[in-house]
């Protein structure tokens, strides 16, 4: 039986892929600029960084590019992308290895942060300090079952098992409302949700997944687009990759100024929160790689022999067709 990661989207991107046209409707061309579509995973926040300082700053608009940033909607960001209704999408190397498992057409095109920054957060007075003390606690989570692997993965390396777990889904809940009304531990971005919990003063137990698995260290998130786009448009896609580069360095040199200018993009954000996420992940972007972006095919052959070893995959992936370095612009 096929064992999904819980995106019932996915079950529909082979489909909706499979119908697309040959004319991606996320690109138009006008009479200067080109119109391109990009859609985020979630809500903007500082892993989009890049994106809006290169809309700010004129990068797009020096390729030729007039790029709307849109919300992923009920449907995800990987179904527009793989079916060609957006040209470009933000997503995570977990999804891009089921999908291209399935023969979905989406190929990740940069690696937006090097590392991992994930891990399963708890608050102190929970008094869990590895993954041996999540025995008889209750996880919440989003009813994936790449969550409940990834915890018995940990948890056995200590002798315990996610059976000892109880595992509900949190739904639209965030961390902070969860954790003090019927949850003990959930799985966070520590860019994000970690510096929030020190802005409010609260302090974390913090297992992060690399800590305990050098497979576990995946690209997440990262930047998306389709075959269709790579075959009949490569020269768009690099114009896109070489202004959202700029965009990045510009967020890895000014980690303050590229702050100002997501919450001068996004006013609804939290300015203090958007600051001190950003201070903390601007130098992760590109962290001990030799230029952002950049990802190596042995973190795909990992992760991927990972899932498959884990029951999360029913056949192994091909990793040199689940992603590219070929846009990315030379480092001077």
């Amino acid at each position: 039986m096929l064992k999904k990661l819980g995106l019932l989207v996915l079950v529909v991107l082979f489909f909706v892929a499979g119908c697309a046209s040959e004319e991606n409707e996320g690109v138009e061309t006008g009479e200067s600029l080109e119109k391109v579509t990009m859609v985020l995973d979630w809500t903007p926040n500082t892993n989009h960084t890049g994106l809006y300082v290169a809309e700010s700053k004129g990068y797009f608009e020096e390729e030729g590019l007039d790029v709307e940033i849109t919300l992923p909607g009920e449907s995800g960001a990987d179904q527009v992308v793989a079916s060609g209704k957006a040209a470009f999408g933000i997503s995570a190397q977990e999804q891009i290895t089921e999908a291209r498992t399935q023969d979905i057409p989406i190929v990740s095109i940069a690696a937006i942060i090097q590392h991992n920054t994930s891990g399963f957060a708890s608050p102190v007075d929970k008094n869990i300090t590895s993954p041996a003390d999540f025995a008889g606690k209750t996880y919440g989570g989003w009813g994936a079952p790449v969550e409940s692997a990834v915890i018995d993965s940990l948890m056995k390396q200590e002798g315990g098992s996610v059976e000892d777990v109880n595992i509900v889904n949190m739904g639209n809940t965030d961390f902070f409302t969860a954790v003090k009304r019927d949850i003990d531990f959930a799985w966070i971005y520590y860019g994000w949700t970690g510096v929030e919990a020190e802005l409010r003063g609260m302090e974390l137990n913090m297992q992060y997944l690399t800590d305990y698995s050098d497979k576990l260290d995946y690209y997440t998130p990262v930047i998306t687009t389709n075959e269709t786009m790579i075959q009949d448009h490569s020269k768009m896609v690099e114009k896109f990759i070489r202004a959202v580069s700029k965009g990045y360095q510009f967020a890895i040199d000014n980690p303050e100024k590229a702050a100002d200018l997501l919450i001068e993009a996004v006013p609804d954000l939290d300015a203090e929160l958007v600051k001190a996420s950003q201070e903390w992940l601007s130098p992760k972007y590109q962290a001990d790689a030799r230029k952002w972006g950049i990802q190596d095919i042995e973190v795909w052959e990992n992760y991927a022999s990972w899932m498959y070893e884990n029951g999360l995959l029913d056949e192994e992936l091909d990793a040199e067709e689940a992603f590219t370095n070929e846009f990315l612009p030379e480092s001077k």
